[in-house]
């Protein structure tokens, strides 16, 4: 199975995620970019893969990463394609908007009319309010860097393993 992942990061927390998953999916015909340094080339992957992981970090009151907000969703089609979510936010000093870049990322690729897979349960976290999330499961992997980031390892790899499940 050919996999993409995508992140912007800007202190490197989500771009190390980026390498955790790519670790748990044990490296197998995985690609990683740095949405900044998308070009056509790295685009055509992107579209060619089978599964396309979106990584984001919530900035400011809710904000995407800076890269993603100036990124040019237009430039890829990624319609039918099986994709999946995770972020990170501060679900202490930002305990009212955590995480709530993966709404704005899932609203975006509902759009596009992809496939979104990777829902994860709210069940173990603690934060005040989040646009991220429908019922009680997150629209994508949650997770915090600043505050929590000894469970992160642990439900990456629970993220993954459901991953796998589901695009098999």
């Amino acid at each position: 199975m050919k996999i993409t992942i995508i992140y912007g990061s800007t202190l490197g927390n989500t771009e190390r995620v980026a390498e955790m998953i790519e670790k748990e999916f044990n490296g197998t015909n995985i690609t990683k970019f740095n949405v900044k340094d998308l070009d056509a080339e790295k685009i055509n992957r992107i579209e060619t893969s089978e599964l396309l992981i979106f990584g984001t970090s919530t900035w400011g009151i809710g904000d995407l990463q800076d890269d993603w907000e100036e990124f040019d969703f237009k430039k890829i089609n990624i319609e039918n394609k099986t994709v999946a979510i995770y972020g990170l936010g501060d679900s202490e000093v930002y305990a009212w908007t955590y995480c709530d870049a993966i709404a704005k990322m899932h609203k975006i690729l509902k759009s596009k009319k992809a496939k979104i897979i990777g829902y994860v349960n709210t069940e173990g976290y603690k934060f005040t309010k989040s646009e991220s999330i429908e019922g009680d499961h997150f629209l994508g992997l949650a997770l915090d860097e600043d505050n929590y980031e000894n469970l992160t390892e642990e439900r990456v790899s629970k993220w993954v393993n459901e991953l796998k499940k589901n695009v098999r």
